[in-house]
Protein backbone atom coordinates (compact mmCIF):
# COMPACT_ATOMS: atom_id res chain seq x y z
CA UNK A 1 0.00 0.00 0.00
CA UNK A 2 0.64 3.51 -0.79
CA UNK A 3 0.03 7.20 0.08
CA UNK A 4 -2.98 8.68 -0.78
CA UNK A 5 -2.43 8.95 -4.47
CA UNK A 6 -1.78 6.42 -7.17
CA UNK A 7 -1.71 6.48 -11.44
CA UNK A 8 -4.90 4.97 -12.74
CA UNK A 9 -2.86 3.07 -15.35
CA UNK A 10 -0.62 1.41 -11.68
CA UNK A 11 -4.06 1.05 -9.84
CA UNK A 12 -5.63 -0.80 -12.58
CA UNK A 13 -2.75 -3.48 -12.82
CA UNK A 14 -2.53 -3.48 -8.93
CA UNK A 15 -6.01 -4.30 -8.57
CA UNK A 16 -5.83 -6.87 -11.59
CA UNK A 17 -8.57 -5.62 -13.82
CA UNK A 18 -5.17 -5.82 -16.64
CA UNK A 19 -2.49 -8.16 -16.86
CA UNK A 20 0.36 -6.02 -17.80
CA UNK A 21 0.39 -2.55 -16.93
CA UNK A 22 0.64 -1.46 -20.83
CA UNK A 23 -2.65 -2.95 -21.35
CA UNK A 24 -4.23 -0.78 -18.26
CA UNK A 25 -2.47 1.96 -19.97
CA UNK A 26 -4.04 1.28 -23.70
CA UNK A 27 -7.03 0.87 -22.44
CA UNK A 28 -7.06 4.74 -20.28
CA UNK A 29 -5.48 6.06 -23.49
CA UNK A 30 -8.65 4.57 -25.88
CA UNK A 31 -11.40 6.09 -23.38
CA UNK A 32 -12.74 2.50 -21.97
CA UNK A 33 -12.10 4.05 -18.07
CA UNK A 34 -14.07 6.60 -16.94
CA UNK A 35 -13.19 8.62 -13.61
CA UNK A 36 -16.88 9.90 -12.02
CA UNK A 37 -18.20 9.79 -15.47
CA UNK A 38 -15.48 11.47 -17.11
CA UNK A 39 -13.02 10.12 -19.55
CA UNK A 40 -9.18 10.41 -18.13
CA UNK A 41 -5.88 9.90 -19.17
CA UNK A 42 -3.03 7.02 -18.12
CA UNK A 43 -1.16 10.07 -15.39
CA UNK A 44 -4.42 10.30 -13.41
CA UNK A 45 -4.07 10.16 -10.32
CA UNK A 46 -6.81 7.54 -8.19
CA UNK A 47 -7.66 8.32 -4.77
CA UNK A 48 -10.05 6.27 -2.21
CA UNK A 49 -13.49 6.77 -2.61
CA UNK A 50 -13.36 7.82 -6.42
CA UNK A 51 -15.73 5.82 -8.79
CA UNK A 52 -14.62 3.88 -11.80
CA UNK A 53 -16.44 2.38 -14.67
CA UNK A 54 -14.09 0.05 -16.35
CA UNK A 55 -15.08 -1.52 -19.81
CA UNK A 56 -13.17 -5.20 -20.94
CA UNK A 57 -14.14 -6.51 -23.93
CA UNK A 58 -18.20 -6.34 -23.50
CA UNK A 59 -18.21 -6.40 -19.58
CA UNK A 60 -18.57 -2.88 -17.74
CA UNK A 61 -17.10 -2.94 -14.23
CA UNK A 62 -18.68 -0.11 -12.01
CA UNK A 63 -16.46 0.42 -9.02
CA UNK A 64 -15.44 2.26 -5.74
CA UNK A 65 -11.80 2.61 -4.64
CA UNK A 66 -11.53 1.21 -1.57
CA UNK A 67 -7.31 1.38 -1.02
CA UNK A 68 -4.56 1.89 -3.20
CA UNK A 69 -1.47 0.09 -4.82
CA UNK A 70 1.11 0.40 -7.38
CA UNK A 71 2.70 -2.60 -6.99
CA UNK A 72 0.96 -5.99 -7.97
CA UNK A 73 -0.38 -8.07 -4.75
CA UNK A 74 -2.15 -11.54 -4.43
CA UNK A 75 -5.06 -11.23 -6.06
CA UNK A 76 -6.91 -11.49 -2.55
CA UNK A 77 -5.02 -8.43 -1.62
CA UNK A 78 -6.08 -6.68 -4.99
CA UNK A 79 -10.01 -7.51 -4.75
CA UNK A 80 -9.35 -5.12 -0.85
CA UNK A 81 -8.45 -2.31 -3.15
CA UNK A 82 -12.49 -2.15 -4.69
CA UNK A 83 -15.68 -2.91 -4.48
CA UNK A 84 -18.16 -3.56 -7.05
CA UNK A 85 -21.41 -1.99 -6.95
CA UNK A 86 -24.61 -4.85 -7.02
CA UNK A 87 -26.37 -3.15 -9.81
CA UNK A 88 -22.93 -3.55 -12.04
CA UNK A 89 -22.75 -6.86 -11.11
CA UNK A 90 -25.91 -7.66 -12.21
CA UNK A 91 -26.09 -6.37 -14.92
CA UNK A 92 -22.55 -8.72 -15.83
CA UNK A 93 -24.15 -11.56 -14.86
CA UNK A 94 -27.22 -10.88 -17.75
CA UNK A 95 -24.90 -9.98 -20.35
CA UNK A 96 -23.14 -13.61 -19.45
CA UNK A 97 -26.73 -15.52 -19.34
CA UNK A 98 -27.51 -13.70 -22.69
CA UNK A 99 -24.15 -15.01 -24.69
CA UNK A 100 -24.83 -17.95 -23.20
CA UNK A 101 -28.28 -18.52 -24.82
CA UNK A 102 -27.72 -16.81 -27.85
CA UNK A 103 -26.79 -19.04 -30.78
CA UNK A 104 -23.46 -19.75 -32.29
CA UNK A 105 -22.53 -18.38 -35.39
CA UNK A 106 -23.14 -20.78 -38.20
CA UNK A 107 -26.46 -22.16 -36.84
CA UNK A 108 -28.41 -21.04 -39.80
CA UNK A 109 -25.97 -22.58 -42.26
CA UNK A 110 -27.65 -26.24 -43.51
CA UNK A 111 -24.53 -28.45 -43.83
CA UNK A 112 -20.67 -27.55 -44.95
CA UNK A 113 -20.03 -23.98 -45.08
CA UNK A 114 -20.00 -22.23 -49.04
CA UNK A 115 -17.08 -19.85 -49.57
CA UNK A 116 -19.52 -16.99 -49.20
CA UNK A 117 -20.57 -18.32 -46.05
CA UNK A 118 -17.40 -18.94 -44.39
CA UNK A 119 -16.64 -15.05 -45.65
CA UNK A 120 -19.72 -13.84 -43.73
CA UNK A 121 -19.24 -16.00 -40.92
CA UNK A 122 -15.70 -14.43 -40.66
CA UNK A 123 -16.79 -11.18 -41.18
CA UNK A 124 -18.90 -11.83 -38.36
CA UNK A 125 -16.32 -13.04 -35.99
CA UNK A 126 -14.37 -10.07 -36.83
CA UNK A 127 -16.96 -7.50 -36.06
CA UNK A 128 -17.56 -9.64 -32.86
CA UNK A 129 -13.82 -9.59 -31.71
CA UNK A 130 -13.92 -5.50 -32.83
CA UNK A 131 -16.80 -5.10 -30.19
CA UNK A 132 -15.24 -6.91 -27.24
CA UNK A 133 -12.05 -4.76 -27.70
CA UNK A 134 -9.36 -8.20 -28.42
CA UNK A 135 -8.70 -7.42 -31.78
Amino acid sequence: MTGDKVRIDKWLWAARFFKTRSLATEAVAGGRVHMDGQRVKPAKEVRVGDRLEITIGEAIFAVEVLGLADKRGPASQAQGLYEESAESRARRERQRELRRMAPPLGHDLQGRPSKRDRRRLEAQRAAGSRRRGTG
